[in-house]
């Protein structure tokens, strides 16, 4: 077994908006020998790769809701380590996935490649890919729905308030090394404050709602901010946690510049937050326990 601590790494910070260098949400926890994903935005297999983790080496993937940015790489994970298992022998991938519209979209993301699959099995591989889709009905309680083999990981999830999006969840990660919090998509809610209350390190979407009020007014984007985690209760929230260190991803609007970027940090201190605030960029890894 690997000595090596437990770290976390942003595979993705973007949004469903392109950006450059930001790929689509996604969060990587590898513990030891055990390495597991949250969600699959776009380009997650590329950020997987470029931070040492491809996806033959997952232990398992979680889905956080049905939305694209936030799925639309999932059946590459699958494919490429389907793809890979002529060098890097392993069994299907675990995704854990909360029950109903996600849980469904995972169950067909290959059928459209039917006829690609066809061809690579004809050719090459020895058997077409197998899926491995572990549903789970979210509840307002974290609730323990993986753990690893070795019994050293353990994973809980947690509904949170991303409506009109149903079944949407955050997910607690237990090592040997501390606990780690990955909000997904939600507003800030009780749900997320009881579940990142001792987390030694918070992953959390960051979206300037206050801040942008007066811009966002009458638009679209009234409605989208609306349903996502505005920054300053965002701060309000991990005062009242407690929290050492919120490090916030899925960043709305993206930020351009270091000042686009320390509006962020400025919106949590407005809010309250004395704690530690990092301004996620992709391929920011942090270890559990570090300064």
């Amino acid at each position: 077994m690997s000595t090596t601590r437990t770290t976390v790494t942003l595979t993705g910070t973007g949004v469903p908006h392109p950006s450059p260098g930001r790929a689509g949400a996604g969060t990587l926890v590898r513990s030891g020998d055990v390495a597991v994903q949250f969600d699959a935005g776009r380009a997650s297999v590329l950020r997987l790769v470029e931070a040492g983790c491809a996806p033959h080496r997952l232990d398992a993937l979680f889905v956080t809701h049905l939305h694209s940015d936030h799925l639309v790489d999932l059946a590459d994970v699958v494919m490429t380590r389907w793809i890979q298992h002529i060098l890097h022998p392993r069994g299907p991938l675990p995704i854990v996935v909360p029950e109903g519209a996600a849980a469904d979209f995972a169950r067909q993301m290959l059928v459209p490649y039917a006829a690609d699959i066809a061809v690579r099995v004809e050719h090459v591989q020895p058997a077409p890919p197998e899926l491995d889709v572990r549903p789970f009905t979210p509840s307002s309680t974290p609730t323990e729905v993986w753990r690893s083999a070795d019994g050293s990981v353990r994973v809980e999830a947690v509904a949170v308030h991303h409506e009109p999006v149903p079944d949407a969840v955050a997910y607690r990660v237990t090592t040997p090394d501390g606990v780690v919090v990955v909000s997904g998509d939600t507003r800030v809610c009780a749900e997320v404050e009881d579940a990142v209350r001792g987390a030694d390190l918070v992953v959390h979407e960051a979206c300037r709602r206050t801040a942008m009020s007066s811009v966002i007014a009458g638009t679209p984007f009234e409605r989208i901010f609306d349903y996502h985690a505005d920054t300053e209760a965002l701060g309000a929230m991990a005062e009242r946690a407690g929290l050492a260190h919120v490090v916030l991803t899925h960043l709305i609007p993206q930020p351009v510049t270091a000042e686009d970027e320390a509006a962020f940090e400025e919106d949590l201190r407005r809010g309250g937050y004395t704690g530690r605030v990092t301004v996620g960029r992709d391929l920011m890894t942090f270890t559990l326990g570090s300064a």
